[in-house]
């Protein structure tokens, strides 16, 4: 029996007009009128406990909106990339909130809820099959976690699919009550391929992530399109390194990996913890030796519940 109180968070989410709270959103946090900025960023960096001490620039004065202050960059010393060619990374700051070999073509969102992976990339169905029984993790940011999206690994773009959707939050409550959200709301799904094989990120949008970008296109949302937008780079060699920039969120959301079948076995292998971008997803078992275990997780870094 699910709580109450999700079924309180979750039921009104199906009559709100998400997309037009989603772009009012968008358009107030790139608000310059100083007094509001300053008061919406001092707000809600005490609301969500947001820590801007590893920010390059720490004086919230100097960002001209909230949402510069919200993508802010990051002193480098705060995110190490875990060093290593065949070492994955965490792509993001956020929780590791499911992890799990791929069921032939189905993932677990949560009890009694799967998707395919067909429907998370967006219908494509040749390309989906690359990830039969692979591996698949998701990462959920909360509003207090870094927004800014970075590669897990040395790899070349290949291309870049928006595909159109609603925009459930993403929130626990949301991802245990409605069926198929990740491949239900919103996302941009960006396909790799690294030396090891082809991998596929999937930034999924959500209520009030007023904007999603990359830097190799540019802002994705808004407008919400209606319509599947493709983009094919193979011939633009577009290479990126481990640890690299390649995108941001708005507010908090979700970010899906996908891995072919022996590529990448201990991503499904992962506990729900709190991981920072560059972290080791998992440290490398050499031959003849007990396994490493990861660096403990403080509770204090845990997410909270957000977007």
């Amino acid at each position: 029996m699910m709580p109450l109180m999700d079924y309180v968070k979750v039921v009104p989410q199906y009559l709100l007009p998400k997309q037009l709270l989603s772009q009012a959103m968008h358009s107030f946090m790139h608000s310059q009128i100083g007094w509001i900025k300053n008061a919406t960023i001092k707000g809600l960096t005490k609301l969500y406990n947001i820590d801007i001490r590893d920010a390059q620039d720490p004086n919230i004065e100097n960002y001209p909106h909230f949402n510069a202050f919200f993508t802010r960059a990051l002193k480098p010393e705060s995110r190490p990339i875990h060093p290593g060619e065949q070492i994955w990374v965490s792509p993001v700051d956020g929780v590791i909130s499911q992890s799990a070999p791929i069921q032939d073509n189905k993932l677990i969102q949560a009890k009694c809820h799967d998707y395919t992976t067909e429907a998370l990339v967006g219908g494509d169905i040749s390309y989906a099959k690359k990830f039969k029984d692979g591996d698949f993790a998701v990462i959920y940011l909360s509003p207090r976690d870094y927004h800014r999206i970075h590669m897990p690994i040395n790899a070349q773009l290949l291309s870049m699919t928006y595909v159109p959707g609603d925009l459930f939050a993403v929130n626990p409550a949301t991802v245990n009550l409605v069926p198929g959200l990740f491949a239900r709301n919103e996302r941009l799904v960006l396909r790799f391929k690294s030396e090891q094989g082809h991998f596929c990120l999937v930034m999924v949008g959500a209520i009030f992530v007023g904007s999603m970008e990359t830097v190799f296109q540019g802002k994705i949302t808004p407008p919400y399109g209606a319509t599947l937008q493709h983009w094919d780079y193979k011939e633009h060699n577009l290479t990126f390194e481990k640890g690299e920039e390649i995108g941001r969120f708005n507010m908090g959301s979700t970010v899906v990996l996908l891995t072919q079948n022996g590529q990448f076995p201990e991503l499904g292998q992962q506990q729900e913890r709190f991981i920072k971008m560059g972290e080791a997803f998992r440290f490398p078992t050499p031959p003849n030796s007990d396994e490493i275990k990861p660096d403990p997780v403080n509770d204090d870094e845990q997410a909270i519940g957000g977007m």
